[in-house]
């Protein structure tokens, strides 16, 4: 009889944790495993059975009412006890949570049923809501309340946002719950968050890192007419890129630099709104969210550098996929992005020490990015390939199911 397993996550193969649980559903397909994956928000197709958790208007209804309570994860009942039927039914031999936050599930109902559930519960974490009281990063708030009890949260307006503080209670309930499960292994995304859960109330777990991997076979160097389709000529171009542009992505640290750059340099910043590509400085670029792999590659490959300034990640995956198609990266100092950065690969500098940027820019440029390519390529290779990241998971399910 076939193996099989169910992961769950807010999005299907789409945006970076999608995009993950497409992965490793396809590996354990390879291994003649049966995959499932159940989401809560949109999906495209997938090579899983897809199963989709509760309605759009669930989602909104449950969005709003996080927003006037700050209850997150405490509504979408309805769509959560039908999320257990259909478990129930597959009966599945692992489950795998990823993000279960993001207004579509009830996580008491969840882990009620998972306490339950006499088989192994893997929950790879790819932010820090799970153990917080609010935020999905604390970072940039320099919060440490996590570690023992929340209560006024000074990131109550962060995502997932509200008007009221319920920090402390839903502290309370959620080290209540995630803790009622007796068979659960815990996988961090970055050795720097496997420390910070180290802190936390979700301690007493085994907690491993498994980084998140990188197809180098698709993000590679790539020849591009993206300098022509922007107008960049030979221009020295600077690179970022997100999902969302706000201050903690480091959206005014590049207004920043932009002031101090040559006009010779230009900024290009992919995964900005129509709004806020009005308001950037002349000498910045902005591409609105793509979901086009292959224009991302043709970015990655073309740009000279890669900026990150970024200072709340728990892996970088862009900072990953640049070097990957051989460009060199320039990282803060802060969280889980200097873990990426090898042998001539890259630099780690202070937050907003512009001066040393301008520094490196001139350095990178003196040195011709050519001498960057091959070092980039072959440190994400040895140590952030898809294959070696996926073979990890196989290997943790065959481990606790042996158990």
């Amino acid at each position: 009889m076939k193996n099989k397993l169910l992961q769950i996550n807010v999005v299907a193969n789409s945006g970076s944790t999608g995009r993950i649980t497409e992965k490793i559903g396809i590996k354990v397909l390879d291994e003649g495993w049966e995959s499932y994956i159940a989401y809560g928000r949109w999906g495209y197709p997938s090579k899983s059975h897809l199963i989709k958790i509760g309605s759009q208007l669930e989602v909104l209804i449950h969005g709003i009412r996080s927003r006037i309570t700050d209850k997150h994860g405490y509504y979408s009942c309805s769509a959560t006890r039908k999320l257990i039927k259909e478990i129930i039914k597959i009966n599945p031999d692992i489950i795998h949570l990823h993000n279960i936050h993001g207004y579509y599930l009830n996580f008491k109902i969840l882990f009620d049923f998972l306490a339950q559930y006499n088989k192994p519960i893997v929950w790879t974490l790819h932010d820090c809501w799970s153990y917080t009281g609010h935020c999905a990063h604390y970072t940039a708030v320099g919060c440490n309340k996590w570690q023992n009890q929340c209560y006024k949260c000074p990131n109550i307006k962060s995502y997932p946002k509200s008007y009221i503080d319920n920090s402390e209670k839903n502290y309370i309930e959620k080290k209540n719950y995630f803790n009622k499960v007796h068979n659960m292994q815990i996988v961090t995304v970055s050795e720097w968050l496997h420390q910070q859960v180290q802190k936390s109330f979700l301690k007493n777990y085994p907690i491993t890192t498994i980084y998140n991997g990188i197809n180098t076979e698709i993000y590679k160097p790539t020849p591009s007419s993206i300098r022509n389709q922007y107008n960049i000529n030979t221009r020295f171009m600077i690179l970022s890129v997100a999902s969302y542009w706000n201050q903690q992505k480091g959206l005014y640290d590049f207004y920043e630099l932009s002031e101090m750059l040559p006009e010779d340099c230009v900024i290009v910043l992919v995964g900005v709104n129509k709004q806020k590509i009005k308001n950037l400085p002349h000498n910045i670029i902005g591409i609105p969210k793509t979901e086009s792999v292959s224009e991302l590659v043709e970015l990655y490959s073309t740009a000279d550098v890669y900026i990150s300034f970024s200072i709340e990640e728990t892996f970088g995956m862009t900072i990953a996929e640049s070097m990957a198609c051989g460009t060199p990266t320039i990282v803060y100092n802060s969280t889980a992005c200097p873990e990426l950065i090898g042998e001539n690969t890259g630099f780690i500098i202070n937050p907003k020490d512009f001066n040393k940027v301008m520094e490196l820019i001139k350095k990178i440029r003196l040195t011709g990015k050519d001498s960057y390519i091959q070092p980039c390529r072959k440190h994400i290779i040895q140590n952030f390939s898809e294959n070696k990241t996926y073979n990890q998971y196989i290997s943790l399910y065959k481990h606790l199911l042996e158990q």
